[in-house]
């Protein structure tokens, strides 16, 4: 461990300490972080230290809306029209697929609200704005390959929308974030159902 630099006097030197009653430099500009916080009072959560491009956001926040809506009528699709020897059990996992989608669409929309937007839920540019396919499957197998393939492109997707946020928008990064940690558990347990899958 290398030794404290020694002064002349041969005392150790120590970390400066911030004088009593001096108000730290961040605590200096609180004043000017509450004047800015009156100005542009109907921009709600956004303030001037937001530094990402807030459309661009809004844009993609709205593609990946779309892409967990169109997860979440494939997975019900699949849950209603799976059938086989195996169906009960891969039905409920895509029950609980189709409601975690939906959980994952309605935390979307908040945030696309919270930045100003509006989240488009226009049926008719859904499929279009989508990252995911709609792929209905022919038979149990098939459903579940689609449902991975969706998964795994949502994965890759959102890793590209959390790297071009980076930290200028760390509320949304952090969402998408935990948003792609669930879409990877999807994409594991949807391998493993496709690995298991003996029947159709």
């Amino acid at each position: 461990m290398p030794a404290k630099p020694v002064s002349k006097t041969g005392a150790r030197s120590t970390p400066a300490q911030p004088s009593a009653g001096k108000p730290s430099a961040f605590v200096a500009d609180l004043a000017t972080i509450r004047a800015r916080a009156r100005k542009h009072i109907e921009d709600g959560a956004i303030t001037d230290s937001y530094r990402a491009d807030r459309e661009a956001v809004i844009k993609l926040l709205n593609e990946a809306l779309a892409t967990e809506i169109v997860c979440v009528l494939r997975y019900k699709r699949h849950y209603f029209m799976a059938s086989g020897l195996m169906a009960d059990a891969i039905k409920a996992e895509f029950l609980e697929h189709a409601n975690e989608e939906q959980a994952h669409a309605d935390r979307i929309a908040e945030r696309i609200v919270q930045l100003g937007g509006a989240p488009d839920f226009n049926p008719d540019v859904l499929s279009k704005r989508a990252h995911a396919e709609y792929v209905e499957g022919t038979d149990l197998r098939d459903m579940v390959k689609e449902d991975l393939v969706a998964e795994r492109v949502a994965i890759d997707s959102y890793r590209q929308i959390i790297d071009y946020i980076g930290d200028r928008d760390t509320t949304t990064k952090r969402l998408m974030e935990s948003i792609l940690a669930q879409e990877e558990e999807h994409a594991d347990e949807l391998a493993d159902l496709l690995n298991g899958l003996t029947g159709k």
